[in-house]
């Protein structure tokens, strides 16, 4: 690690620590050949999720679009900022988990559709509205039947 003070790369690590949740180590280190201190922090480099639009195009997954979706779905509804990314962290990390570089976006819309489903109904079909891209109000009346028989069903199990 190259010196901010006198750009030398001898230096010794006085002290290490985790972060609070345990993804990135912070490194007090000392310069030997100027004796000055200096912080840096080390994390593990992830390789970026792609996401594989409808027309064939890729992109970065992008929390912030995801974060912006979620937060018109869940808008007036009893869901606190944090929950929301919490939910963005556990989406991330089962995208991760599948192993794959490339997701497609119906994967990552129905990924989503099914979380939301657990979180809130309201959310749930406010999202779907906009993900299934409804035409009127059939297709709300349609998706509502859906997820009433599935809750009655639930119920009854």
């Amino acid at each position: 690690m190259k010196c901010p003070y006198c750009g030398e790369i001898d230096n010794k690590v006085i002290d290490s620590r985790l972060s609070k949740d345990a993804s990135v180590i912070r490194r007090r280190r000392e310069c030997i050949v100027c004796s000055r201190r200096f912080t840096t922090y080390e994390h593990i480099e992830e390789i970026p999720i792609m996401i594989i639009k409808k027309d064939g195009r890729r992109e970065v997954f992008n929390r912030d679009k995801v974060r912006s979706g979620l937060k018109k779905a869940c808008q007036k509804r009893n869901i606190s900022i944090n929950v929301i990314e919490e939910f963005i962290d556990d989406l991330e990390r089962d995208l991760r988990e599948t192993g794959e570089k490339e997701i497609p976006a119906s994967f990552l819309g129905e990924k989503i559709m099914t979380m939301l489903h657990d979180l809130d109904d309201v959310a749930y079909v406010r999202f779907a509205s906009v993900y299934r891209e409804f035409k009127d109000v059939n297709d709300f009346v349609s998706e509502l039947k859906t997820l009433l028989s599935n809750q009655k069903s639930e119920d009854g199990a």
